[in-house]
């Protein structure tokens, strides 16, 4: 396997499916010749040229709504919100419009949308560029919720999401987009709601979400040196959501630590507690337990940024906890 950055091997997908869907556009505030504020279109505007790579004013609700239309009408729009919080915008036509379509025209309709954006606590970008967000979009019936972790599947998952006949919420942590990993040659696409066992161990199950995964890993090895094993689950969709995986993991376990830089309130770590308690309640061993950030929104200051966020050490704290009940 080839090794490709993260940004690398998401704008690789991007464009090997622009050259094979002639529909498939980009509209976002610098994604034109400048390439976006991320990366994520380096290169496509001189390739695709600007019919297709549509630089916009700052007006996300705007070019928002302009897509769905644009997806209602055959073509296949990505929405670049550079942030998910500028996501928030174009929250009521997301809503009540894109999710709701197919279900209001009984199925006649469709919407195609890939909204892409920024996503996590990273870099003092503090309370604006901050926000996660994917536990309201997983509240909500209509969207698929992609949180990819690694390069080799922001690759495979935003192949899967650009073929998509329904709107997809695709979120990309800040902290992973400069991290290098294996990317399979040739083409590949990853299907949604298929976790990856991405460690296998047999004395504790923890499942991160995005960012936490490289966390969970490491803090793994750290264990595996003192003779613990631990399963790290990487659910990489939220909606749908791959529970049989984690259950099968706990079976094996008896014990579950999820991690997730989210908060704690009506969140995604507490579905998947509520779901593995009701269906494997008899295989626990011990109380399921959630680690997750501060509740609040995030601050400009370094060390009040580092106090809110989740480190290897209190994963490794929690998870000694959890082993010793």
């Amino acid at each position: 396997m080839r090794e490709l950055s993260y940004i690398d091997a998401a704008r690789e997908a991007l464009s090997e499916e622009m050259a094979r869907d002639p529909t498939i556009f980009v509209m976002g505030e610098g994604i034109g010749p400048r390439g976006g504020n991320f990366s994520t279109t380096v290169g496509l505007h001189a390739q695709y040229g600007s019919e297709r790579l549509r630089d916009t004013p700052i007006s996300e609700r705007g070019f928002t709504t302009l897509c769905i239309g644009a997806a209602l009408a055959g073509a296949r729009p990505v929405v670049d919100a550079m942030f998910v919080d500028f996501a928030l915008d174009g929250i009521s036509d997301l809503v009540n419009q894109a999710s709701k379509m197919r279900w209001m025209s009984s199925g006649r309709l469709e919407v195609p949308l890939v909204v892409r954006a920024c996503m996590g606590v990273f870099s003092s970008a503090a309370a604006h560029h901050s926000g996660s967000y994917y536990s309201f979009f997983a509240h909500i019936p209509g969207f698929q919720v992609v949180l990819p972790s690694s390069p080799a599947d922001a690759k495979g998952l935003l192949k899967t999401a650009l073929r998509s006949r329904d709107p997809v919420i695709f979120l990309e942590h800040r902290a992973l987009l400069a991290t290098k990993g294996p990317v399979p040659d040739g083409e590949y696409l990853i299907p949604f709601g298929q976790a990856a066992i991405v460690h296998e161990g047999t004395d504790l199950t923890l499942v991160g979400l995005s960012a936490m995964v490289p966390k969970c890993l490491e803090v793994a090895r750290t264990l595996a040196a003192e003779g613990i094993t631990v399963e790290v689950i990487d659910p990489r969709t939220v909606a749908p959501l791959d529970v049989a995986t984690i259950c099968a993991s706990v079976k094996k376990t008896g014990r579950l630590l999820i991690v997730e830089e989210d908060y704690a309130s009506c969140s995604v770590a507490a579905e998947i507690a509520s779901r593995v308690g009701d269906e494997s309640f008899d295989d626990l061993d011990a109380p399921i337990r959630r680690l997750h950030c501060g509740f609040a929104p995030a601050p400009y200051s370094p060390a009040l940024e580092k106090a809110m966020a989740i480190s290897t050490q209190t994963i490794l704290q929690k998870i000694r906890e959890l082993l010793a009940e």
